[in-house]
């Protein structure tokens, strides 16, 4: 065996092994049949500027998460909801987007609201940056403090454990496959805050990334099939930013895709113990009007019994 080949079989069993560790220590979540649930990953809220890869669909984005909202649904975003790694600070990015985290705040405060860190947000996974930045922030119409995200927790990853049907939903963002942004990702957050950000403003896309790089995406999509298919579970994950919807006889990896498609976003529905990938977009009435209207990808795959 050459010694390229036998690293990356190392390489690939290490990532499974992180995986596995990030399993074992998730957040266990009762659900039933009666849970509804919307993932959504990879918005990358931003600040605002033409860096801002959300700003497109922001408008999208929040009539559906509205939807959402008034419909009972629990949000669970799974990594990169805020682009940290462009930005220094999280106050830009709430005073850019206010609309939208005031919705989220309302999912917040009715115990509707779950946020799992990705690369791009992974400062979160240190609890006192997340007290420290998103518990408060500072109004500048009332002069004074006010509360944001009350004792407000992130996440690695989230397990919604179903004892009716006895199945387990593994979400996680899934920058664990990604082993340059995972283990390096101090040098990426540097690179991207200094260079690559200017540069996009000249349309030049990170060239590293998951979403733009197709064979580092296809090499991230087998190791989280690969881990789904060995431990016999559902694993929804982001990152690559391409959605993902298997058949009932392939492996359950399934990917919500992002927030940041052009004149789209998508995500993956939870309701009745189905799963549906959805996507939101604009749409024009014959008489000139715009609506966003949902549409169904893939789906409703219902989630049996082991």
């Amino acid at each position: 065996m050459n010694i390229s080949r036998h690293l990356f079989i190392i390489s690939y069993m290490d990532v499974l092994q992180t995986i596995s560790m990030v399993f074992s220590r998730a957040e266990r979540i009762p659900i039933n049949e009666n849970s509804k649930f919307i993932f959504f990953s990879d918005c990358h809220r931003g600040d605002g500027s033409w860096a801002d890869d959300f700003a497109d669909n922001k408008n999208i984005f929040y009539h559906a998460l509205s939807h959402y909202y008034n419909n009972g649904f629990t949000y669970i975003e799974l990594g990169d909801g805020d682009e940290l790694w462009k930005n220094s600070h999280f106050s830009v990015i709430r005073e850019a987007h206010s609309n939208v985290f005031k919705l989220l705040v309302k999912f917040h405060e009715s115990g509707r609201l779950y946020i799992i860190f990705g690369n791009h947000d992974i400062e979160r996974a240190n609890s006192n940056t997340v007290k420290n930045t998103m518990e408060e922030y500072y109004s500048r119409h009332k002069d004074k403090y006010e509360t944001l995200f009350y004792r407000m927790r992130v996440y690695e990853s989230i397990v919604l454990k179903n004892s009716e049907n006895n199945r387990e939903l593994f979400l996680l963002h899934g920058h664990q496959a990604d082993t340059i942004h995972n283990w390096l990702w101090h040098i990426n957050r540097f690179m991207t805050r200094r260079v690559l950000r200017y540069l996009q403003l000249f349309g030049i896309k990170d060239p590293t990334s998951p979403a733009v790089n197709k064979r580092k995406r296809a090499r991230i999509e087998r190791l989280l099939s690969e881990w789904a298919r060995v431990n016999n579970t559902i694993l929804i994950a982001g990152h690559t930013h391409k959605p993902l919807f298997p058949t009932k006889d392939e492996p359950q990896y399934y990917n919500t895709g992002s927030c940041v498609h052009p004149r789209c976003i998508t995500g993956i529905e939870l309701e009745n113990s189905q799963l549906t990938l959805v996507k939101w977009s604009i749409s024009a009435k014959t008489d000139g009007c715009l609506f966003v209207e949902k549409d169904i990808l893939e789906g409703p795959l219902r989630i049996s019994k082991e």
